[in-house]
């Protein structure tokens, strides 16, 4: 049970830093494939089941822009962050430090009367 119950918990950590990695990563453009792979060369690996819905969910809701374009004699949609998805990109970024900040004092058991500059 405590290996399900982990993994479940990896899951739902994962999930909100899946979106930064892949808003981050297409600053340049990625035909799907070549994203999953990048990121994956940098320590994030991604299913296709789980990729392909973030994409479509991100591009949605403003965050993406995408385009079908032949390479290699296939045709490939290729997806870079929108101007809305960089604004928003950034925010989250600084969300993140904040919370990654928040959470190292935490863990390391500080005293809470002095906070990380950011932490709120």
């Amino acid at each position: 049970m405590t290996t399900d119950l982990l993994e479940n918990l990896r899951l739902e950590l994962r999930r909100g830093c899946l979106v930064l990695a892949v808003l981050a990563q297409l600053r340049t453009e990625h035909y799907g494939y070549a994203l999953r792979k990048a990121l994956a060369e940098r320590g994030l690996e991604i299913d296709e089941n789980t990729l392909y819905p973030l994409l479509r969910r991100l591009e949605t809701q403003g965050l993406l822009d995408s385009e079908w374009r032949e390479e290699d004699k296939r045709n490939k949609r290729f997806y870079r962050v929108s101007a809305q998805g960089e604004a928003i990109l950034t925010q989250l970024l600084e969300e993140w430090e904040g919370i990654n900040a928040s959470l190292r004092w935490i863990a390391q058991g500080r005293p809470e009367v002095k906070q990380p500059k950011g932490v709120q």
